[in-house]
């Protein structure tokens, strides 16, 4: 059942984004949820692969932080820009995500995460499996690899086809405030 707040709202996770979506009654709802599902299956035994376990983190709305959910003290302004970690979706300080990762099922090149989130993803990460994933972002020139040229056919990655709808926004989305605003 929604909460008043994530009123017929719900999420779309996908490995390369992830978002909320909201319809405007609770039948609207289940209809769109009932005919993406449809499509994911459809699309899903066609292609004769299976969703991924892995998705990319729903971001923060901005409107949800005036200062950093890390740090707690910078306020943003125009000069201190909002930044979103890409693997936890919060709100951050340029100082509180300095750093990146590599986040293979989102991109090619290392993503900007904060730094909690670093160290989580260092831990996990055993060296030499680090540093090979960081050599291969870079060509023999040195310079990264762009995204464009992932992006030219009509079905960039079978990241397209591996849907997830999560039917509860609340739920979700009040773990992610509430693990990164206490």
């Amino acid at each position: 059942e929604d909460e008043a707040q994530f009123k017929n709202g719900w999420l779309i996770c996908t490995r390369g984004k992830s978002f909320a979506v909201y319809a405007a009654t609770a039948t609207e709802k289940q209809e769109w949820m009932a005919h993406i599902n449809k499509c994911i299956d459809d699309l899903l035994k066609k292609s004769g692969k299976k969703a991924s376990a892995e998705h990319a983190a729903v971001w923060i709305p901005d409107s949800e932080a005036n200062t950093c959910m890390h740090c707690k003290k910078v306020q943003f302004t125009l000069v201190n820009r909002r930044h979103h970690c890409r693997k936890c979706g919060v709100v951050v300080c340029n100082g509180c995500s300095s750093r990146r990762f590599m986040l293979p099922a989102q991109s090619s090149k290392p993503l900007r995460v904060c730094d909690s989130c670093y160290d989580e993803l260092s831990k996990s990460s055993n060296n030499a499996d680090f540093t090979s994933k960081v050599a291969k972002s870079t060509d023999s020139s040195g310079e990264e690899d762009s995204d464009e040229d992932e992006t030219n056919g009509n079905v960039q990655t079978e990241a397209d086809l591996e849907w997830v709808v999560s039917p509860s926004l609340s739920r979700a989305s009040t773990r992610i405030l509430t693990r990164h605003t206490k």
